[in-house]
């Protein structure tokens, strides 16, 4: 507790003994009450500014706090700083954004939760895999000293790389004392296995203990300080770890330091051939959100049991009523050309508003696997695949049944540009119960889709095209508007009828679209 509030909360203590030892007038102690009263109320109001502090900083010095990376998801380890908003020295009020942070889904900004000068940046712009609760900045309050700035990131930088390295020693005892473990076993094994040799003289023992000695010390990489994955990585690719400058505390070999690693090339000898003026193949780095895609869909094909069902789908109908609710909707913008665009209405929304329909009809589709249970969803949250210039991410248009057309239009529209843009929030694109992928307006006739789980349900849609079906006419047919859509589902929540029943029922929705309106 700060000085000040420490001397009031003696004086408020003593108050019953200085009452005591000291002769008061009757008229002095009602006095003497209230200012009990007021300095304890004070006091009180002290303690709960003391006990408020920001969610993501702590007190680092009596003034100067540290300022620690968010957790911007629950299932967030770590992310990259994609920019600061803010400069050193500069202050900052409530609301204001101070940077941006990079995740495996989205670029997300990070507002101040009050008013403050951010003092000193320890993690750069630029920084990838900064660790959730990690120490990125001091900050302080306006008119505080920000001369101690330096010194505190540097502790807060000291600690980071001690607890780092503690975490990597025990890792690495873990992965030696496995290691022990099964050389000793693979070693007892290799021995039952063998025919027993004569025993060696004990002068030959001895030769024979020297050499093994000798080979074990040319063998030896332990005295190299290297985090495990670095020791890892180095070993699947035939890098000696002696040739690596580490650039981690204390010249520690760390991951970056391996994957950076390029040999130095031999001499090339005159029968070798010229190397080639450009290369033919370029590698790119995983970006994070590569990387949760590859994990999760990769856990998706091995864990989930998908089967598919396709159906096709008469189109007419709902081309000509958005055909309908556009030009109208063009009509009452009166030439302005952004509220028309913005009002348009897409195929997708009358395909969005379809599923919505049938799984209210079908409610076993609208559900998820939780191992030991089945979760039924009784609202209508869908996942709609956007493909961004870093990957594919799946925003969420909540409770689709519940709302209409234009609504639908307006959401996807909006959630579709924030994804372009990276700058979805986590509970936007997370806890959708079905999801939609649309390749139609590539020209993709039928594909399918991996399912995003825990949801059970994945539905791909192809492009409409113009196609001749069977009529009651004398002629016999007709020319129609025809889209092919296919569910993939899990076995493990449903039964190839389920989707079939499901099917039907989005394929009637759409064939009969003003159904929508009622």
């Amino acid at each position: 507790m700060p000085r000040g509030f420490l001397s009031a909360a003696r004086v408020l203590n003593n108050l019953p003994n200085l009452v005591n030892g000291t002769m008061y007038t009757a008229a002095r102690l009602p006095l003497l009450a209230s200012a009990r009263q007021t300095l304890g109320q004070s006091l009180c109001s002290a303690r709960a500014q003391i006990a408020v502090s920001s969610l993501h900083s702590s007190a680092l010095r009596a003034e100067l706090q540290k300022f620690t990376m968010p957790a911007m998801s629950p299932t967030m380890q770590d992310g990259g700083i994609a920019s600061w908003r803010k400069k050193e020295g500069e202050a900052y009020a409530t609301g204001d954004v101070l940077l941006e942070i990079e995740t495996d889904k989205a670029t997300m900004e990070v507002e101040a939760t009050d008013d403050g000068v951010l003092a000193k940046i320890i993690a750069q712009a630029g920084s990838k895999h900064v660790p959730v609760n990690s120490v990125i900045a001091i900050v302080g309050e306006e008119g505080d000293d920000l001369s101690g700035a330096d010194a505190l990131a540097k502790e807060a930088e000291q600690q980071s790389a001690s607890a780092s390295t503690s975490d990597e020693k025990d890792q690495t005892d873990k992965q030696s004392k496995e290691g022990n473990k099964d050389s000793a076993s693979a070693e007892k094994s290799n021995k039952e296995s063998q025919p027993q040799k004569a025993e060696p003289s004990n002068k030959d023992k001895g030769k024979d203990s020297s050499d093994t000695g000798k080979q074990l010390d040319l063998g030896d990489t332990s005295h190299i300080f290297a985090s495990p994955i670095a020791r890892r990585i180095a070993q699947n690719r035939g890098i000696p770890l002696s040739q690596i400058k580490g650039s981690g505390p204390d010249g520690r070999i760390v991951r970056e330091d391996v994957e950076k690693f390029k040999p130095e090339a031999a001499a090339p000898t005159s029968s070798a051939p010229a190397p080639s003026a450009e290369s033919s193949y370029e590698d790119t780095p995983l970006s994070g959100m590569r990387r949760t895609i590859a994990a999760r869909l990769t856990e998706s094909t091995q864990n989930v049991p998908h089967y598919f069902v396709s159906i096709d789908v008469e189109m007419d109908r709902v081309m000509q009523l958005r055909e309908v609710f556009n030009r109208s909707s063009a009509e009452a913008s009166k030439g302005d050309k952004d509220k028309a665009k913005a009002s348009k209405l897409s195929v997708n929304d009358f395909i969005m508003k379809a599923a919505a329909i049938a799984l209210k009809q079908v409610p076993s589709v609208n559900s998820a696997w939780h191992g030991d249970f089945i979760r039924e969803y009784h609202v209508q949250d869908i996942s709609m695949a956007v493909s961004t210039p870093t990957g594919l991410i799946t925003p969420i248009v909540r409770n689709v049944g519940a709302i209409g057309l234009a609504d639908i239009s307006t959401e996807s529209k909006r959630l579709a540009q924030k994804a372009r843009d990276g700058k979805l929030k986590p509970e936007e694109y997370q806890g959708g119960t079905f999801c939609i992928s649309n390749m139609g307006m590539m020209g993709t006739t039928h594909f399918t889709a991996i399912i995003n789980p825990p949801q059970s349900a994945i539905l791909a849609i192809g492009t409409t095209e113009a196609r001749i079906v069977p009529d009651d006419s004398e002629r016999g047919w007709r020319k129609a508007q025809i889209m092919q859509a296919t569910i993939s589902a899990d076995h493990r929540v449903s039964d190839g009828a389920t989707s079939a029943r499901w099917m039907q029922a989005f394929k009637a929705a759409l064939e009969n679209p003003l159904s929508f309106m009622l």
